[in-house]
Parts: structure tokens; C-alpha cells; sequence
């Protein structure tokens, strides 16, 4: 591997972990509230949290890249505030792991409060426990297992994620060039060899996300 290819594969599994943990504190909480309440509006949350699965990415960065632009109305209140640029930096590209991510994110981390019984709770609230200690502990421990396998899943979905990148942070070398990105540069340049060996990375990465995912998912079971 050259040094650029070792500063592409830092670059995307920093950015992808970075996604995961700007997501995770919003997606816990809305997990749970939809594993755990009924409220106005909870279908329409549903679904909108689930867009990203089935619009095309494309699409979805192209939403990002009209938000988070110099014009847009995210993108140019930051720039005027603060002085950020988002758009085709490496936050463009955190942005976009993390949109791509976070349903996937919500979905496992639901199924893991849902799989906390209800009754073990309640005996915590008749023993005196407020509701944000019986979140802390009992249900965020007992659903332990689930919830790292839904950070996992989330994490190796982000080292996959092409196509909102490509719109929202571009490929600049050094910048915002993921595996992913790099993949696509190189055999549009005629490079597929070196582009294969990128894509050997990023498949061990991928199956070693999923593995660790199952893996999680299946210890939890017995217990």
C-alpha cells in the first residue's frame, strides 16, 4: 500500500466513526422513544427515518449538498456564523455517513430496547428508581449487546457509503477521498488493479463489521 492509500483508509474509518458518534446520542433517544411510547406523529417519524433506505443516495446528497451549501439555509447560517464550510470538506463528508447511517443506527438499536422486558423496568420504578435511572440501569444494560451490534452495523454501513459522498463532499485526494470515493476515481482513471486492492480493504472491513455484528447479535440471544 502506498502512503496515499494508507491516508484514504485512516480518512474513512475516522469519518465513519466520527458518523456513528454524532449519531448515536439522537439515535438512542429516538429508538427508544419509539420502542417505548405512543405519540402524535410516530408513523410519520417512521417513515421519515427510513427514507434514506430507499431514496436513491444520490438523491439524499443531493438534498445534503442544497442544505449544506455557502446558499443553503444550514449551510449559510454556519458560514455566516461561525465561518464553516461543510460542503466538499471531510465535515461534508461526516454529514453524509451519518444520514446514511442513522436508520440503520435507530432500527437495531429499537429492536434492542424492545427485547428489554417491560416488567423489569416497572419493578425499578416501584422500587424508587426516576425513569432516567432505570435507563441507565436497566434497560441501556441489558440491551447492551444489541446496541453494539447496532453501532457496529451503523459503523460498517458508513465504510461503505458512496453516493451521497460523491455529491455532498466530491473526491478531493487527501480531503474527502474515502475507500469508496478512491475506488471510483481509479477505474474511471484506468487504475483497476490498484482499485482492486482497495476493494480487498474494504470488503475485510466490511466482513469484520458484520461478523462482530452477528456475533453480538447471536450472544445476546441465550441471555
Amino acid at each position: 500500500m502506498t502512503p496515499d492509500d494508507w491516508q484514504t483508509l485512516w480518512l474513512t474509518i475516522w469519518t465513519a466513526a466520527a458518523a456513528v458518534a454524532l449519531i448515536l446520542p439522537p439515535g438512542a433517544a429516538l429508538a427508544w422513544l419509539l420502542a417505548r411510547k405512543q405519540w402524535p406523529g410516530k408513523t410519520l417519524a417512521e417513515t421519515l427515518v427510513a427514507l434514506p433506505l430507499v431514496v436513491p443516495p444520490v438523491a439524499t446528497g443531493l438534498v445534503l449538498l442544497k442544505l449544506l451549501g455557502r446558499r443553503g439555509p444550514v449551510g449559510g447560517w454556519l458560514y455566516q456564523t461561525f465561518g464553516w464550510e461543510i460542503v466538499f470538506t471531510w465535515k461534508a463528508v461526516v454529514v453524509a455517513l451519518a444520514v446514511m447511517s442513522f436508520p440503520l443506527l435507530v432500527r437495531s438499536l429499537r429492536t434492542a430496547f424492545e427485547g428489554v422486558p417491560v416488567r423489569l423496568e416497572g419493578i425499578a420504578r416501584t422500587l424508587g428508581r426516576g425513569p432516567w435511572n432505570v435507563f441507565w440501569t436497566v434497560t441501556l444494560p441489558l440491551a447492551r449487546r444489541g446496541l453494539a451490534a447496532g453501532v457496529v452495523l451503523s459503523f460498517a454501513r458508513a465504510l461503505g457509503e458512496f453516493g451521497a459522498t460523491i455529491m455532498v463532499a466530491g473526491y478531493i485526494s487527501g480531503k474527502t477521498s474515502t475507500l469508496s470515493l478512491s475506488i471510483y476515481q481509479l477505474v474511471q482513471t484506468g487504475q483497476d488493479a490498484h482499485a482492486m486492492k482497495l476493494l480487498g480493504i474494504s470488503v475485510v472491513l466490511a466482513f469484520t463489521a458484520l461478523w462482530i455484528s452477528e456475533l453480538l447479535t447471536r450472544r445476546k440471544q441465550p441471555s
